[in-house]
């Protein structure tokens, strides 16, 4: 890739040939001639996060872009443009796609990047700003249309990543580096939402009734262990009747049941 790259710049700062040297030099010589005028003309000046790409007529004049700070230039041959290198934010717009299991999202996002080789994004691409806006549009699309809606809902860093490389790599030509994408929001459709809200209150109170089920059978299976053990000392059973009267008459009851053994009223009944 890098080959390539300085292949293409050597064809662009190729000879001006013999016209175009007698034109840069005849230049020269009305800048030298008139040079008290011709200084505002030649000199310019870039920001620091700034720098400069001269054309001379036509053609890039060196492989790096000139900046931050005071560069000349002749007047008549020379031109150039400037490209910033702060990193820029924009907002994709909300876009409906169809996931892979055929349900409607409408999501949005944000993609940071920045200008990575300012003669790239001016000598390989018309607008880098305006194409990487689009890229990132149909990217965002061509992505999710590979996941189904739960990997969409869980795997929101995961499809960023994967939107990040994408991007990289496209707009590598045009000198452009994708710093970070996120998902912003996914928005459902109302009905959607409202099966998904019965869907999971189903499973809640599914779940809410196995448990009741599970804590009654704990329960059974100790009252079951308790009364066997009451079976076989008669005297337990006695001293459980004075801890239920005990119980009871904490809560200042105005009246007390006292359950009475029948055992007892059968042993007055035979006398």
């Amino acid at each position: 890739m890098e080959s390539l790259s300085e292949g293409k710049l050597l064809s662009r700062t190729g000879s001006l040939g013999c016209i175009g040297w007698f034109i840069v030099i005849l230049s020269g010589l009305f800048s030298f001639l008139l040079f008290p005028i011709t200084i505002w003309f030649c000199l310019k000046i870039v920001q620091e996060y700034e720098r400069a790409v001269i054309f001379r007529l036509g053609r890039i004049t060196d492989r790096k872009p000139k900046g931050p700070g005071i560069f000349f230039i002749l007047p008549c041959t020379d031109s150039f443009v400037k490209v910033d290198l702060r990193t820029v934010s924009f907002d994709i717009p909300p876009q409906e796609i169809l996931t892979k299991d055929s349900v409607t999202v409408c999501v949005d996002g944000v993609v940071y990047f920045r200008v990575n080789d300012p003669i790239a994004s001016v000598a390989n691409v018309t607008n880098a700003d305006f194409s990487t806006r689009l890229l990132a549009q149909t990217t965002l699309r061509n992505v999710l249309g590979t996941k189904n809606l739960a990997e969409v809902l869980s795997d929101r860093e995961g499809i960023a990543h994967s939107m990040q490389s994408n991007l990289d790599e496209a707009t590598d030509n045009w000198g452009i580096k994708v710093e970070r994408v996120e998902i912003k929001d996914v928005k459902l459709p109302v009905q959607l939402q409202r099966a998904m809200a019965a869907e999971a209150e189903a499973a809640r109170e599914a779940r809410a009734k196995v448990i009741a089920a599970e804590g009654e059978m704990n329960a059974s299976r100790a009252l079951k262990e308790a009364s066997l053990v009451i079976a076989e000392s008669p005297s337990a059973l006695q001293l459980r009747y004075l801890q239920t009267l005990n119980t009871i008459a904490a809560e200042k009851n105005s009246t007390i049941i006292f359950p009475l053994p029948i055992d007892v009223l059968s042993h007055f009944v035979r006398k």
